[in-house]
């Protein structure tokens, strides 16, 4: 019966995890069958800042955390550098600056999720679509448009960071973190030809992390800006 309910719960919240390549580990959100959220804050305006603070008070509420993983870049108050939309609230808006550093690194883009679906789009892009968006967070550099990788990522970098990003196959979020440090190029061509992505965008490096209860993992280590985690 426990192997029954097992496979029942895999294939009812359709939430899993891949190890295709050592260097990586992946977990895919089905949208259609689990509940994707943004955090940053809680009703009091306190940051969450930690998958365990996000944790407890989801369990005040009789929610679950089952995964998370850090979902942007943030500033030192932890606030969103660019757009974030949180249960169909803009709580940041969209930026589309020139400036230094990897966020402004162009293309970047945003991950959304609407009715339809999950979307990686570029930041531009963005306002054509934003009526009917239920969450969405932006980043940057995007790793892959349409297939192809960031015209500035080179094979031989020696940037190499722990790295994390999110990719999109139909209705599935697939999110990646690096478990070694790895380049932009190097992330960028799993998304494509291990995962067979087109279209992903960078989500942070060095404080990457994730919480899953299905891996019995919980990176809590530094604090964090923008958060997303599937919510049971």
């Amino acid at each position: 019966m426990k192997t029954l309910f097992s496979v029942l719960a895999c294939l009812l919240f359709c939430l899993t995890c891949q190890a295709a390549d050592p260097r990586f580990t992946v977990i895919s959100v089905d949208t259609e069958h689990e509940e994707l959220q943004l955090f940053l804050r809680d009703e009091n305006g306190k940051g969450f800042k930690r998958f365990d603070n996000l944790k407890t008070w989801l369990a005040g509420k009789n929610r679950q955390l089952h995964f998370a993983m850090n979902a942007g870049m943030y500033h030192a108050d932890y606030s969103p550098v660019g757009l974030f939309v949180q249960n169909a609230e803009q709580v940041s808006a969209l930026n589309l600056a020139d400036a230094w550093g990897n966020f402004f690194l162009k293309p970047n883009g945003v991950f959304l999720l609407t009715p339809a679906g999950p979307q990686v789009i570029e930041s531009s892009e963005y306002p054509a679509v934003a009526k009917d968006v239920l969450l969405a967070t932006q980043s940057g550099p995007l790793l892959l448009r349409n297939g192809q990788i960031h015209p500035a990522f080179k094979p031989e970098s020696t940037s190499r960071l722990k790295r994390n990003g999110v990719g999109v196959i139909g209705k599935k979020a697939i999110f990646v973190i690096s478990e070694q440090p790895v380049n932009f190029h190097e992330m960028a061509s799993f998304f494509r030809d291990s995962l067979h992505c087109q279209d992903a965008l960078y989500l942070d490096g060095s404080i990457s992390g994730i919480y899953s209860v299905e891996l019995k993992r919980n990176d809590s280590t530094v604090d964090l800006g923008p958060i997303i985690g599937v919510v049971r």
